[in-house]
Parts: C-alpha cells; structure tokens; sequence
C-alpha cells in the first residue's frame, strides 16, 4: 500500500503516529484528536510550514498509526514512544536518562533514604528529578544529620547481629538489634517525607511535642537531641524564601531560549515558600513556537516528575492546556490547574523564574564558549606537535583490560571536536588470544574495526561509526603496543592514519619511524585532551571488563543445585547473605525463605552440605 492509499484510510479518532524514513527508522512520534486529519495536514501545501517540517515530510517513506479511546491515552502513548524511539524530529531533554531522584523505601520495615535513576511502583516514595546530584547527595546528608535513619542494605540489615559504627556515632538508631520500635521509627519517616515535601512548620510542631514529652520523663538526652534537629531545621527555614503569602504548593514554570536550544526552569514552592528548583536543557526546539516547547516539556516532565502540585503556573501557554490539564488531573487523582497569570504577585513570580532561566542559559552558553575554544587550541596544538597534514577533528583511542589475561576486552572511544561522542564508542569481547597478550588483543580490536569498516563502505555509505576514518588514532600504551597496531593497519592498507601510543609513566608519544618519543608541553590543552581521551578509554575498558567479571560471579554453586532456579537463587542470597551462610542453615530455615519448599530446602542442604565434599562459592 502506498502512502496516498494509507492517508485515504485514516480513521478519525484519536492516536498516535509514527513517521519513519527510507531505513525503517521511526524519526517522529506525534498525537492527534483526529489521525485522519493531522496526518494528512504534513501532505498538504508546506508553503507556510517551518523548515524543519519540510526537512521531516522530504524524509518520510512511510507511517504507522494505533488508535486509542482517549486523547489522553494518546498523551501518554505518545511519551512512551519518544522515549522509546528517540526520533530525530522529536524535542527531547538534554541526558533525559541520567535524572537522579531521591527515595524512601516506604515498603520496608524500617526505610531508608538513597539516590536512585529509576523510579518504579514499588511502594517507595520519590522526590525529583534532580539535575544536580551534587545538590541532590548534599540534600541527604542533610537528612541523615537531622534524622538517624539507617543506611545499611537490607540484606545486611537482616543479617546484622550488632549495631554498626553510625549507631555509635547517633547517626543510626539501630533497629538492626531491636534500639527502637518500629512505631518510634515510623514517626522519624514521616518526619522526614514532611521535610521533603516542604511541610517543615508541621514537621517543627512534631518536634516540639516530642522534646517536651522527652522532657516530661525526664529523658534529657533525647529531648536534648530533638532540640538540636529543632535548631537544625529552623536554620533551614531561614534559607527558605517566602514567595507566595497565600501558602499554595505550586510549581512556576517558565523558559529562556538561545539560538539551538531552550532552558527551562522549575521552581518548587511549598506551603508559600520556594523549596528548591532545578533547570532542564530542550533541545531540538529551533522551529518550534513558545506554546509547543512548554508543551514538549510538560509532558516529558511530569511523566517522570515524581509529586505533582494542584496548580501550575506557566510563563507560556501550552498547546493542549485543556487536555494537559485532565491527563495531570487523573495521575494525580485530584484536579491540577495550569494557570498563565496576567498581573500581581504571580505575575511576577512567573518573571523571577523566566529571568532565572536567562541567567542559566547565559552561564551555559559562557561555558560551551570557552570550551568549544579550548578544544579548538588543544586540536590545532595537536596538529601542530604532532606535525599532522589535518586537523585532528575526530580522534579514536584504544585501550585493553584483563585480569591475568582472563575476560580480555578492548575499549575504543571516540573524540569528535575536542568533545566525547558517546554514541561511536564500542566495546570488544576478545575472541582469538589466550593469556595476557596486549598486543595480540590490540590487533584483534584494530583488525576487527577496521574490517567493518570496509563492509560499512559496501553498505551503500551508511553512516556509522565504523563507517567514519579517524583523523588520529591514539594507542594506549609504548612502542610495542604501537608497532602491533601498525602492523595491523598496513595489512588493512590504513597505514596513512596517523598512530600514535600514549605511554602512562612520563606521558611520552611514540611515533612510527622516531626513536626519540614527544614530550608535549607540561599545561597544554593538546596534552589535556589527550590525558582526558587516554583516561576515558582505559574507564570504559574497564566498566566493561567488571562487567563480564560481575556476570561470572552472579554465578555460583547455587545455579548446579536441582531445583534452584534464579528467582530461589535471589530469595536465598537475599536472606543469608552468601552460599557460606546458606550451607550453615538448618533445612527448616531454608524451607522459611520465599519461594522455597521443604523438599527443596532438604535438597539443597544434601548438595552443600551432606556429601561432605568442600565445594567452592564462586
């Protein structure tokens, strides 16, 4: 069927659709109230249309659509896809994976306050996204000076027989061996969810009664503790600006736009007062109006936001408001109003955040300036120290990491511009050498790289990352990791790249057909970029050397046991700790673990333990 044959046949509901170019690669996700009419408006005349929908239409070979009951369905599936696909033509935050959150584990039994990336229904309680995990880990610092929450895991927690060194020091109160109740220890949490949720007068007047109840029975040492987190959080009042005399919880919203990209601040007002606020950087936003940025970011936002308040100013409009307004209404389960104020106090809380904004945007915009011209002057020194006949615009660094020649693998990452582009880098599981060997494996990784890109020229031109030729290829290590390489490359016939090896000890470069190495200026940018790209090679070797090691030691003893598959696996590990402890325990203890049985608990004893042969935890 052909596209004019699929646009005839478009139903005239609500849904979401998907663009894809000439590759099957989905490049746009959009919502419509009507498929059949907001898809066909791309086909029409694009005669007032920006550029960057001539550049999507020029691009589509092809569309898919699901029809939902609901617009807001459509909202939600819509998200779901961006993120999934990422498409090209999409907005799109700025690290959208790295957001961390702040999380109390409400479905333990005695909760604890971490920093996760994931937030998930599991009974927890969230606060973020925070874009700054500085600002983040200095905010449970905070908590764990005013609140002895205990920090263990709790598979540790459960096996803990005494208290640990934080309950000796009163950061802990260690309900591990029984020193508070768990009613006493509930009240702590709750103290510290009001804390977060920036309820501090309620949380102060918990305070106060529990110091003066402490008083009356005259438990001097505990009323004299609450005392000092009474001073504590009044100190933190303080800081605390009144914005809003009328007392709402609210979040402000409003932007600041540079020439390729958007920032958008946040600010989070409680109870009257501004509690926090964290910035985000759009960006794909360059033909798109005022209205469509705040909605892009609307619905990305509070799609991961972890607290929605019952109103929401905005220094724009967004398209969609209405609708907007029902799908944050049903997440949240009662009304949500989004409000652009006109005049008063506001109003001109809406400008304080938008002139926030500006001066984040400035300030990043400062900063990408000087970077982007000290890595213009580290490439151009390069160039010259190197004697390179180009400027070195995308350099290649490859590293080796094993353990006694065990779970080799090699690294290559990629420098483009004097910055990391994440998405070239690749990793190699190395196939073909036994033992310690770095210079057998650097040809292995080079040989294998280099062939792809061979086939990649064959591939009609694609553009990948095998597919691009380095302007300089560095080689973590001396002369003889270096004379590996270029055997390697005249073989390939790529002996024109230039090759260098970065040797660690006095940061000398070796070069092919030069006894004497390089020694580039002690300060220099060309230096500092090298050390940068050498170092995040040898990283990211390594994280994945770990990696494959972490693997192998997920395996053990438990995975020969008939009967123990890995959910038991799991269950037993996260009850005793180790295979040590599990062989220790009686078979009325294992048949006690979730998911166990007693026939499976009997069996599992007789393997660890009743054929009295010594075997090995992994």
């Amino acid at each position: 069927m052909n596209l004019e044959e699929k646009l005839q046949r478009l139903p005239d509901k609500p849904g979401v659709y998907l663009m894809r170019d000439a590759a099957g690669t989905v490049i746009y996700v959009g919502k419509a109230a009507s498929l059949k009419n907001r898809v066909r408006s791309y086909f029409r005349s694009l005669k007032n249309q920006p550029p960057k929908v001539h550049s999507l239409v020029k691009n589509i070979e092809d569309f898919e659509y699901i029809v939902t009951d609901t617009e807001v369905e459509a909202l939600i599936l819509e998200y779901n896809l961006i993120k999934k696909y990422d498409p090209k033509y999409n907005v799109v935050f700025r690290d959208d994976k790295s957001y961390p959150y702040l999380k109390i584990t409400l479905n333990e039994e005695f909760p604890r306050v971490e920093v996760t990336r994931n937030m998930r229904k599991d009974g927890s309680k969230y606060f973020g996204p925070y874009t700054s995990v500085g600002a983040l880990n200095e905010t449970v610092r905070l908590l764990r000076r005013l609140f002895p929450l205990r920090t263990c895991r709790q598979a540790s927690f459960e096996q803990r027989k005494r208290a640990c060194l934080n309950a000796h020091i009163k950061r802990c109160t260690a309900p591990c061996v029984g020193n508070i109740s768990r009613e006493e220890y509930g009240k702590m949490v709750r103290e510290v969810v009001l804390f977060m949720e920036g309820k501090q007068d309620a949380l102060l007047r918990r305070l106060q009664e529990r110091m003066e109840k402490y008083a009356k029975d005259l438990d001097f040492e505990n009323a004299a503790q609450i005392r000092d987190q009474i001073k504590a959080v009044e100190a933190v009042l303080e800081k605390q600006k009144i914005v809003s005399p009328g007392g709402e919880d609210q979040d402000v919203i409003a932007m600041a736009r540079g020439s390729d990209e958007v920032c958008i601040q946040v600010f989070y007002v409680r109870k009257g007062k501004l509690i926090g606020r964290e910035h985000f950087f759009l960006e794909r936003t360059d033909d798109l109006s005022r209205g469509e940025v705040m909605t892009a970011f609307l619905k990305q936002y509070y799609n991961r936001a972890a607290e929605i308040p019952p109103v929401v100013l905005l220094g724009d409009a967004a398209e969609d408001q209405a609708l907007i307004e029902e799908w944050l209404t049903q997440v949240k389960g009662r009304k949500v109003v989004l409000h652009v104020p006109r005049r008063g106090e506001k109003l001109k809380l809406v400008e304080m955040v938008a002139a926030n904004a500006l001066v984040e945007l400035q300030e990043h915009e400062e900063d990408r300036r000087k970077k982007a011209m000290s890595a213009e002057q580290a490439l151009l020194e390069l160039q010259e120290y190197l004697d390179l006949e180009v400027l070195p615009r995308r350099i290649e660094c490859y590293d080796i990491s094993n353990i006694s020649g065990t779970d080799s693998v090699g690294s290559m990452v990629v420098f483009e511009n004097g910055s990391p582009k994440h998405s070239d880098y690749r990793r190699f599981k190395i196939g073909t050498v036994t033992g310690p060997d770095d210079f057998a494996s650097l040809q292995e990784v080079l040989r294998r790289r280099f062939k792809r890109k061979k086939e990649s020229q064959g591939e009609g031109g694609r553009d990948n990352s095998f597919g691009k030729t380095p302007d300089l290829l560095i080689i973590d290590g001396g002369k003889g990791q270096l004379g590996a390489v270029r055997e390697v490359l005249m073989e390939l016939g790529t002996g024109d790249i230039p090759t260098f090896g970065l040797a660690k000890k006095e940061e000398e470069l070796f070069v092919e057909g030069r006894q004497e190495p390089i020694i580039l200026p002690r300060g220099s940018q060309a230096l500092f970029l090298l050390q940068r790209i050498r170092d995040e090679a040898h990283r990211f070797a390594v994280s994945y050397h770990r990696r494959l090691r972490g693997k192998k030691v997920q395996s053990s003893i438990l995975d020969e046991v008939p009967g123990i598959g890995p959910k038991r696996k799991r269950s037993l590990l996260r009850k005793f700790g180790s295979v040590k402890a599990i062989r220790r325990a009686a078979v009325e203890e294992l048949a006690e673990v979730e998911g166990m049985t007693l026939s499976a608990a009997q069996k599992l004893h007789e393997y660890l333990g009743g054929s009295g042969e010594e075997k090995k935890d992994i």
